[in-house]
């Protein structure tokens, strides 16, 4: 395995058909992990209350806080440790050989047992971190809820459960970082849907029973469901991962490297640390950015606001999760790949001179000629859902989540997400190039400039729901106004980067033909003349599809 290892991160054309293969796990994972939720949440919301919801979301973003600041950096940081070793190995064994020195010498220090071991000691750095972020997490969830959620049935109990799943799911990330590392995407697609079909089938079937004996268990089915998640995710991945220890020789427990330069503690890489940092301080302010409108409006609003946002924003937020989310993160490992920073490289890999060798050529131009198709392909989807999104997403609503939902701001936040999904889709593979490339200066002048965007929308967030009283819809107008700013600061060092490398970047070259910008204006007209004689029969839905579909061919 370890072979098929370095020739993929040595031969361009490799990494791209590893980094699609990956992208396409990682999207059937989302439609699949997705159509499970979707179906579970049609179910549920025959049983749920719009508060009860609330304080799910709620519980869910305590959630992705413990693990997004205990996780992340580290998860992208090792993404550049993969190419850093691997380029190094080859020609560090080509250079023993030539000295007389044997394999073995060579191989406790630089092969795919010690790159192995790498991962899985900074992966401990996560699980140190879990256990107290879950704590102050949770001391400061209760801190800050309100009566009406304090009074709500089995809160704490939900609370306790949510917080021992959140912890078990940190526990994951030593299998999870050798998956990553050797590209077993297979694997984690197993884990993560037997994963999933648990938390689905245990939150639905727990809701359900509730029900039938008119029992009030409040969130706590969603945290049951969540700790059967966190359990079978770490049983398959231990299943999949514990066999190939004695093979590659690591262990899933920390312990010492082979002593070499650049090691903390005999056990962490000095590099992947210093890049982590930089990410660790980056992070805080782009989880504000990221989760900050869960923040306002559980801060801001009343349960019923919050339960109406949550359904629309994921529903809303569908595309984003199935399709650009996997994209961004194959294509952040794929640009580490392609285009590692020079200081980053060793000099046995990187060639002195002015000019840059054939694979270095051939890399740089297919990174950019990736990034500008993906782009390209982003904003042909984004003409989509700004032209047939606001009129056909509320009505689909009215239809799947029942009439309960029509008289709540559901269907208005879902018309407004749909101006919003392209601005997420091109801020994430955006950044996903940033994260990948930038150096540690660049990365911290990039916190500095988040810092600013995290406050331009805490206070547009505040103005939008306190003083000019646009409700929820009004908070997806403040995300757009922090996505462009994000957009505006990546695509410049997009620019710049590109620039730099004597490449040509604009903007013409990834937007969509005039012709195709006019045929989406007038399938947007013609949908919101259908829209005003709606009924649900299956003539209306005829005519949508004519529409949809016409517009579709001439993208």
């Amino acid at each position: 395995m370890s072979q098929t290892f370095i020739a993929d991160t040595r031969i361009p054309s490799s990494i791209l058909t590893k980094s699609a293969q990956g992208a396409t796990f990682l999207i059937l994972l989302q439609i699949g992990s997705r159509a499970l939720t979707f179906i579970v949440n049609q179910v549920l919301l025959r049983y749920l209350t719009p508060e009860i919801l609330g304080i799910s979301t709620q519980l869910e973003l305590f959630a992705i806080s413990v693990l997004y600041f205990a996780r992340e950096s580290l998860r992208v940081a090792l993404q550049r440790q993969q190419l850093h070793n691997d380029d190094s190995e080859p020609e560090r064994k080509k250079g023993s050989k030539e000295q007389g020195k044997t394999a073995p010498r060579i191989e406790p220090s630089y092969g795919a047992g010690r790159r192995a071991q790498e991962v899985v000691n900074l992966s401990y750095i996560a699980i140190g971190l879990g256990l107290p972020l879950t704590y102050v997490f949770a001391k400061l969830y209760l801190r800050s809820a309100g009566p009406a959620v304090l009074a709500t049935a089995y809160i704490h109990q939900s609370l306790n459960v949510y917080a021992l799943a959140t912890f078990l799911e940190v526990c994951s990330e030593p299998s999870f970082a050798v998956a990553q590392q050797r590209l077993l995407y297979g694997t984690r697609a197993t884990a993560e849907t037997f994963a999933t079909l648990a938390r689905c089938l245990v939150t639905c079937g727990m809701a359900i029973w509730a029900s039938k004996i008119g029992s009030n268990l409040g969130s706590l089915p969603f945290a049951l469901g969540q700790l059967s998640y966190a359990i079978i995710l770490n049983a398959v991945y231990l299943y999949n991962i514990y066999p190939l220890c004695s093979q590659a020789n690591f262990s899933l427990i920390i312990r010492p490297l082979p002593r070499t330069s650049n090691l903390v503690l005999s056990r962490f890489s000095s590099p992947i640390l210093t890049i982590a940092i930089n990410l660790y301080a980056q992070s805080i302010l782009k989880h504000i950015l990221t989760t900050g409108d869960a923040l306002l409006i559980a801060a801001l609003t009343s349960l019923p606001s919050q339960g109406a946002y949550s359904l629309a924003s994921n529903y809303g937020s569908l595309v984003a999760r199935i399709v650009f989310q996997p994209l961004e993160e194959s294509s952040r490992s794929l640009f580490g790949r392609l285009l590692l920073p020079q200081q980053q490289r060793t000099p046995s890999s990187t060639k002195v001179g002015p000019s840059r060798s054939e694979p270095e050529l051939r890399s740089l131009q297919q990174a950019t000629s990736y990034l500008r198709s993906l782009l390209h392909f982003y904003t042909l989807v984004s003409l989509l859902s700004v032209s047939l999104g606001p009129t056909v997403a509320p009505l689909l609503l009215r239809l799947i989540a029942g009439p309960r939902w029509t008289s709540t701001a559901a269907p208005a936040i879902l018309a407004a997400y749909c101006y919003y999904i392209p601005l997420l889709a091109l801020n994430g593979i955006l950044e996903a190039f940033v994260s990948a490339v930038a150096s540690p200066s660049q990365l911290r002048q990039q916190s500095a400039w988040m810092l600013a965007f995290s406050t331009a929308f805490a206070t547009t967030g505040y103005f939008v729901l306190k003083v000019w009283d646009l409700g929820a819809t009004g908070l997806v107008l403040a995300n757009a106004i922090n996505m462009v700013l994000r957009i505006w600061w990546s695509w410049g060092f997009v620019k710049n980067y590109f620039s730099g490398k004597g490449v040509s970047w604009g903007i013409g070259e990834i937007l969509p033909r005039w012709g195709s910008a006019m045929s989406g204006a007038l399938a947007a007209w013609g949908l919101r003349v259908l829209g005003n004689d709606f009924d649900g029969g299956v003539k209306d839905f005829a005519k949508w599809t004519g529409v949809a579909g016409w517009y579709g061919l001439v993208l």
